[in-house]
């Protein structure tokens, strides 16, 4: 029987996270012509991110935590959220996020809700990443660079990203709309198994453990 697929909202072993390996991945098709010259092809929108976990592994009480983790996912089938090492923020990775980090729109007097984003690359060929996993707790937003409360001006949704003006917060025409905040990641895991070969492991060899990112 096969279950229905989700992402579950349980977060990969934090410490294990942190110390994996990986980064954005593109496709890209390159044809080369006769004269020399090369088309080039986006096949993706966006890019997608992977990672090796096995480098985050050091011990085998984080190898064990693993396991756990990876037979409630039964495998490949659930996803789940997963930390970036090297990208969980609207900011630098040395700086906390701050309410002016991330342009997220320009009210209009009516539109209530604005979707979390971080660009990349501005001003030469920005990129633009929603953000669909946001912590709520730091997210911070401020509307024509005077910051808003959480609660009291508008609500961020933890599923979506979407962030919600209340009834009289809305952002009047022509008012920048900015966030800051530190986001997960939906990912699952590459493989349905997790190869271990104890005595190699305790000589120092890691495992290898692949998980991807979910492109919704």
């Amino acid at each position: 029987m096969t279950d229905t697929v989700t992402v579950d909202a349980a977060e990969f072993p934090l410490a294990v996270a942190l110390r994996s390996t990986g980064g954005p991945e593109r496709r890209t098709e390159i044809v080369a012509l006769g004269s020399g010259r090369e088309v080039r092809n986006a096949r993706w929108a966006g890019s997608r991110r992977r990672w090796d976990a096995g480098s985050g592994v050091r011990s085998l009480d984080d190898l064990s935590e693993v396991i756990a983790f990876f037979e409630a996912r039964r495998g490949r089938l659930h996803g789940f959220l997963f930390r970036d090492p090297l990208d969980d923020r609207s900011s630098l990775p040395s700086r906390t996020p701050g309410p002016l980090d991330q342009a997220i729109g320009t009210g209009d007097g009516a539109t209530a809700r604005f979707q979390l984003a971080k660009t990349y690359g501005a001003p030469l060929r920005p990129w633009v990443r929603p953000i669909g996993r946001p912590i709520a707790a730091t997210v911070r937003v401020a509307v024509a660079g005077v910051e808003k409360t959480r609660g009291t001006d508008f609500s961020v949704s933890e599923t979506d990203g979407g962030v919600t003006f209340l009834a009289g917060r809305i952002p009047p025409m022509g008012a920048a709309v900015t966030a800051g905040f530190r986001f997960l990641v939906p990912a699952r895991f590459d493989a349905d198994e997790i190869r271990v070969d104890l005595t190699a492991f305790l000589a120092g060899e890691i495992p290898t453990i692949p998980i991807v990112e979910l492109v919704s």
